[in-house]
Formats: structure tokens, C-alpha cells, sequence
């Protein structure tokens, strides 16, 4: 269990600014949650950062799927559907189909064949045509209106990316 610091200035916990600037920068960071939620910490870089190192490291040291939290809208660009119809798991994380990039990957499960899945699935200029599944990346949909919906991991990247002025 993770004890509060006597002040902000001995907190493990960082300051929102920081983290701003970490995304703004592409440097990855820790997204913790609640114990009563999920217990746990995600590795965070905003997409556009997603480069084949980045993506080898979040898997090396955090050993778990490789998500894509995408807006709502853009989610409904790409036409993805839900994964689950009837969504039980306990936290309602909005899965979608796994995805991988259509053209310009070889198996997919590389690091550099993740990397290209993220950025062709967060491309503007690229829609539901360049996308395939089944595949090696999870997109996540945050809800619309953020953390002040669902205070999940989804969502704060999400915000987080957006006050920190990226797409």
C-alpha cells in the first residue's frame, strides 16, 4: 500500500504540470488508480509518441496488453465495434475489436508493427479502409466528458493528451 507523503514535496505522486509536460515531451508515465478500482498502474504515452522503442519497453517491463485509448468519435470513424456486446467486466472498460494496421505490418506483433497500428489508427487522414482485425492492439473508447464520467485509466489519457495541447 502506497503512504501520502507529509507534503507535496515528498509526494511520490506528481504534480498534473509535470505530467503535462512528460506527455507534451513523449516521455512515458505511470497512471495509477484508486485500490478500491483497479488497483494498478499503467505505462502512458500519448499515440503520437508511440514509437517502436516506447511500445517495447511498455511491454518488456509492464507485461500486459498494449491499449489505444481513442476518443468516442474517433473510435466511431474507424467503425470499430464493441468487443463484448454485453459488457460485464466489472469496471465497464469500453474494449473494442483488437486492431492491426492493414497495410505496412508483417505479423503484427512486433514493437514496430504496434507502433504502426497506433499512429494508422490515429491518423486523421486514415479511416476504417486501413485498419483490419482481429489484431495486436486494444482500443479502449473514452467515455465522452472524461474523468468527470468514469475515472478511469481510458479517460485520464485521454484528458491528459488534450490539456497537454496533442491529438
Amino acid at each position: 500500500m502506497m503512504q501520502l507523503a507529509a507534503n507535496m514535496n515528498d509526494s511520490p505522486i506528481s504534480p498534473i504540470e509535470d505530467i503535462l509536460e512528460d506527455a507534451r515531451n513523449g516521455r512515458p508515465y505511470i497512471l495509477v488508480d484508486a485500490e478500491d478500482r483497479e488497483n494498478e498502474g499503467d505505462i502512458i504515452i500519448p499515440a503520437q509518441f508511440a514509437t517502436p522503442d516506447q511500445i517495447n519497453f511498455m511491454i518488456r517491463q509492464a507485461r500486459g496488453l498494449v491499449c489505444l485509448a481513442l476518443t468516442a468519435e474517433r473510435a466511431n470513424q474507424l467503425r470499430l465495434p464493441p468487443m463484448a456486446a454485453d459488457n460485464r467486466e466489472s469496471m465497464k472498460t469500453a474494449f473494442t475489436v483488437s486492431i492491426e494496421a492493414k497495410e505496412g505490418v508483417t505479423t503484427g506483433i512486433s514493437a514496430a508493427d504496434r507502433s504502426r497500428t497506433i499512429h494508422v489508427a490515429t491518423d486523421a487522414s486514415k479511416g476504417m479502409d486501413d485498419i483490419v482485425s482481429p489484431g495486436h492492439i486494444f482500443p479502449l473508447v473514452a467515455r465522452d466528458g472524461g474523468v468527470l464520467v468514469r475515472a478511469g485509466h481510458t479517460e485520464a489519457a485521454v484528458d491528459i493528451s488534450r490539456m497537454a495541447g496533442l491529438t
